[in-house]
């Protein structure tokens, strides 16, 4: 009986499941505070990954299938995947949410980038915050107050965001003293079905970078694990340990430990080793 209330988005029992995959409780109220801990929980629980893409699976937007596969089955996705369900979890918490698309510039080769993010913002206890836990980068563990150059410290990593002319907001992040462009963003609302298009593209055009390698990363609490399909690296602080899986026994172990992703009798995890 479980099994099925869960199936149907944003009732009770998907809350109670999904809340468990973030290993939170019960949430009492649906304010700033709260929001902070559910963003922070699910960038430490929930892994950024391409994996499907590469080993040619079809990937689905629709929310009950996105639901099986990062709830129920561990696993994680890209922000197509995890923002869209995020968004019906804080919904269902009492939070009012808008879906918006971004570009994003860091690392980005032939500027200005297509529009192929998905972010959200939440207004909530008189403030409206930038929410995001679809990237596979260091990006804010949590929410971002929308103020126009307003720097906000979290940890040992500082962020802010500004105005920009036609692109809207631009989230960057502070490196050796210097702002970085991450993304950007404007504040047009879309629907879920805005996002398929784009996705599609994501998955299939040969220029994707989602088809180029394994994009894998999740927060720990001193720093972060990734693979990119050659190297393990577990960053501490300033320190990394980098390692490279000598065998598809190694590579599947590595998956699960560092992640959580069960990837063991999947015929196409041979691609994932050539980088």
């Amino acid at each position: 009986m479980m099994a099925q209330q869960a199936m149907r988005v944003g009732n009770s029992a998907f809350v109670q499941r999904y809340l468990e995959r973030l290993q939170l409780r019960d949430v009492a109220r649906a304010d700033a505070q709260t929001l902070a801990h559910l963003q922070c929980a699910h960038l430490h629980r929930v892994p950024y990954e391409n994996l499907d893409i590469l080993m040619g699976k079809p990937l689905s937007l629709d929310p009950e299938s996105v639901f099986q596969k990062v709830v129920e089955r561990g696993r994680g996705g890209y922000c197509f995947e995890l923002n869209a369900l995020f968004r019906h979890l804080l919904e269902a918490l009492g939070y009012s949410v808008t879906s918006h698309f971004a570009r994003f510039w860091q690392n980005e080769p032939d500027p200005p980038p297509k529009p192929r993010h998905h972010v959200l913002i939440v207004p909530v206890d008189g403030e409206r915050y930038l929410v995001d836990v679809g990237v596979g980068e260091i990006v804010p563990r949590w929410p971002i107050m929308l103020r126009d150059g307003w720097i906000q410290r979290q940890g040992e990593e500082c962020y802010r965001v500004r105005r920009v002319d036609f692109f809207g907001w631009m989230l960057e992040r502070q490196v050796e003293g210097a702002w970085m462009d991450i993304f950007s963003f404007t504040e047009e609302p879309r629907l879920e079905r805005d996002f398929i298009t784009t996705s599609y593209w994501c998955e299939h055009a040969q220029e994707s970078i989602f088809r180029n390698q394994p994009m894998v990363m999740v927060r720990t609490e001193l720093g972060r694990n990734t693979f990119d399909g050659r190297f393990f690296r577990r960053y501490t602080g300033t320190n990394v340990v980098t390692e490279a899986p000598g065998s598809q026994e190694a590579l599947i172990e590595g998956l699960q430990s560092l992640f959580g992703i069960d990837l063991a009798g999947e015929p196409a995890i041979v691609r994932l080793g050539a980088g």
